[in-house]
């Protein structure tokens, strides 16, 4: 997204580790300690946190690889006390999102008119869920309650549901739907029959012959993504999924895959869900308007303008995201759009080097170039 090397400061915070072997390691170079929880820990990121804000009160944090829990906890505490946003749980639900809406574009469908399955249930992959039953009800009418019908989970356990409140883990309460206990995912599948099955479980396989047969069984062009990373955990492979299906799936993974050529000649591409598509130019947005905040909506903003790049004939050979060797144009367009919707909606200032609401010329302006080597 073209920020400046010189605008940027990478810090890490350390508070010591819990790895024996690390901690007995004399060349280690880290805080020699178990790493505190609870209050002695917020309290070192809450001192870390009033700095930054005293030192620079314009500054844009972006919390990268905290723990999920953590990261979710910090994200709620500090997304309206200072201009902050996590790119792994927030970066993952956007492009999640914006590749289902690429799929739609494909299907000629609506996402109000989509069932969705996430395998997996951690606090980031129902991070994801937020955003699409915000899109749906920021997009198409319905209420949250009703858009977060629209979206099932699966953990180690079994179907997210009401009959196990009791048991379920905090951030999973909101998709404990009424609905009825299947232990497996292959039976959530045939009874609820999703039109898109996202994988955010590691568990290397997981879609196995008979899911994705099953997803092909009752949907003409079944989406699925499995987003575990790196590759040795990913649900299934390209391949896999686009045999089950006989080439009719719609997919993209969080790990690379090769492209399959077919008899007849053609070569089909899987798409990869990357969140260098969204965090940089959000984060530019962010910094290009001197926002307060970085509402989720604007993630929205983001997912919907990147689902609109590819072009019809890269969407028919499985390219569901420009190429990466136009990031910077992709990059532009999605600055100029988060951009717009923060100053529109009063979250950012109307940066000085605005003409005529160009703002698409103003994102292009602002990007960084590496200046040419003096031969």
């Amino acid at each position: 997204a073209g920020v400046a090397p010189t605008d940027c400061l990478p810090i890490c915070l350390d508070v010591g580790t819990n790895n024996e072997q690390l901690l007995s390691d004399p060349a280690y170079i880290g805080l020699r300690q178990r790493r505190p929880t609870g209050e002695a820990y917020f309290s070192f990121i809450e001192e870390f946190v009033a700095a930054l804000k005293q030192w620079q009160p314009h500054v844009l944090l972006q919390f990268e690889d905290f723990g999920n829990h953590t990261a979710f906890l910090l994200l709620q505490k500090y997304r309206n006390q200072v201009c902050c946003f996590n790119d792994d749980i927030q970066g993952t639900a956007a492009i999640t999102l914006s590749g289902i809406l690429a799929s739609l574009r494909l299907k000629r469908e609506s996402l109000a008119d989509q069932r969705i399955l996430f395998h997996g249930a951690g606090e980031a992959g129902v991070g994801c869920g937020e955003l699409i039953a915000l899109a749906l009800a920021s997009w198409h009418g319905l209420s949250l309650v009703e858009a977060r019908k629209r979206v099932l989970f699966m953990d180690s356990k079994g179907l997210v549901c009401k009959a196990r409140l009791g048991k379920l883990q905090d951030h999973k309460i909101t998709f404990a739907h009424d609905i009825a206990f299947a232990p497996d995912l292959l039976s959530v599948v045939r009874t609820h029959r999703p039109t898109v099955l996202i994988g955010v479980s590691t568990q290397a396989g997981a879609f196995s012959r008979e899911v994705i047969e099953a997803m092909a069984a009752h949907c003409d062009r079944p989406v699925i993504f499995p987003l575990s990373n790196p590759t040795s955990k990913s649900e299934c492979s390209y391949e896999e999924a686009f045999a089950g299906t006989r080439g009719r799936v719609i997919f993209a993974s969080g790990s690379p895959f090769p492209p399959l050529s077919t008899g007849a000649g053609g070569t089909f591409y899987p798409a990869q869900a990357n969140n260098a598509y969204i965090f940089p130019a959000v984060g530019h947005a962010a910094v290009l308007t001197r926002a307060k905040c970085i509402p989720e909506e604007v993630f929205l903003e983001a997912a919907a303008c990147l689902a609109e790049l590819s072009s019809d004939r890269d969407l028919a050979c499985g390219k569901l995201f420009p190429s990466f060797s136009n990031i910077r144009p992709v990059s532009a367009r999605i600055m100029a759009r988060v951009g717009k919707y923060l100053c529109d909606r009063g979250f950012g200032e109307r940066p000085a080097g605005l003409v005529n609401d160009d703002w698409h010329g103003l994102a292009t302006a602002s990007m960084y170039r590496v200046p040419e080597p003096k031969l």
